[in-house]
């Protein structure tokens, strides 16, 4: 998808409906001027912290599915919430609400949504943001945090394993981020950012089960502690490496991004990625609104209930005529 081609997705969907009015921020389109330098690609240093601390997070979630059997009920159960909560706090705040501005939250809203993000443990928001502004902008290309086209492991969890290329720094470096700059619950959880993830991503998943049923730490820490973190993060990558490889795609078949089931199902709702791609300021990320795709339904909710507004869709005419046009004819989503 070209520059001119998103930019008349913002332009046209300013046409249908009040919400569409305030077009997505442009740091999320896709730029078809910049070109990769030529010559050898800048040497792969790894950076080794990460790599200790990947290996020990699933170490200790293989621990964890060892000590499922031992865990009660409520433990289970409380597992998925801080599952859902953790996955709630990407997929609704850091991603379409804060990275593509596709619906507007309230204060109260806001401030669950960043304890929601800290609970994520997948940098704070403004980081997130910004590197998934530049993801889109230059997708696919040496800019790309998590470029695809450099293999599956890469866009999965490589990226985080070495340095930025030099090019993700440098376009990361000239965003603007203004509206980041000026959300006050963004940059008061990007100064507290540490001291949230401590108590939010590992304190308060272990000691609820054992403060009121008396779950032991052991099982509190390793189940909703490290093994739903690191099924959250795998969840999340899925998103950059499989719905960036495997899939149909339906709407612009010139774009890598695919549209695929599974990984809509296990991050709630980001899979359906050749849609989002080809209109990333739509707030649902999918033609189909609530089919597979907890995020969307839980937006709806929070407008349903005042705390949300504006959510910009594209017009069904709009999708049409997209697919007609680039899409692979697959006529279908997933």
């Amino acid at each position: 998808m070209t520059e001119t081609e998103t930019r008349s997705h913002h332009a046209g969907g300013q046409q249908h409906g009040g919400a569409m009015a305030e077009a997505s921020t442009v740091e999320d389109v896709f730029d078809d001027t910049y070109k990769e330098k030529e010559g050898p690609k800048p040497p792969r240093m790894l950076v080794w912290r990460n790599i200790i601390l990947m290996t020990l997070l699933h170490v200790g979630a293989l621990y964890g599915l060892i000590l499922l059997p031992s865990a009660s009920g409520l433990t289970l159960v409380w597992t998925a919430v801080c599952y859902l909560i953790s996955a709630l706090g990407v997929t609704a705040g850091a991603h379409r609400l804060w990275s593509h501005r596709s619906y507007k939250a309230s204060l109260p809203l806001r401030i669950f949504l960043a304890l929601a993000n800290s609970m994520a443990f997948q940098n704070d928001i403004y980081e997130w943001a910004r590197d998934h502004r530049v993801h889109h902008k230059y997708s696919e290309t040496d800019a790309d945090p998590h470029n695809a086209t450099r293999g599956f492991f890469f866009a999965h969890i490589g990226w985080l394993l070495v340095r930025k290329h030099p090019d993700v720094i440098d376009k990361g470096r000239k965003l603007e981020l203004t509206d980041l700059k000026a959300d006050k619950v963004v940059m008061f959880q990007r100064r507290n950012y540490k001291l949230s993830v401590v108590i939010l991503c590992f304190l308060v998943p272990m000691l609820v089960p054992w403060y009121f049923w008396g779950e032991s730490l052991a099982v509190g820490y390793f189940l909703p502690g490290l093994l739903r973190y690191a099924v959250m993060l795998n969840a999340t990558w899925l998103v950059n490496s499989a719905a960036h490889i495997w899939g149909n795609r339906p709407y612009d078949k010139t774009i890598n991004p695919r549209e695929n089931s599974l990984v809509a199902f296990s991050a709630i709702g980001e899979g359906f990625h050749n849609y989002h791609h080809t209109f990333p300021f739509d707030y649902a990320t999918s033609e189909f609104g609530c089919k597979l795709n907890l995020t969307t339904a839980f937006i709806d909710i929070m407008c349903f209930l005042g705390l949300a507004k504006d959510r910009k869709r594209v017009s069904k005419e709009m999708i049409v005529a997209r697919k007609l046009r680039t899409g692979d004819n697959s006529n279908k989503s997933g």
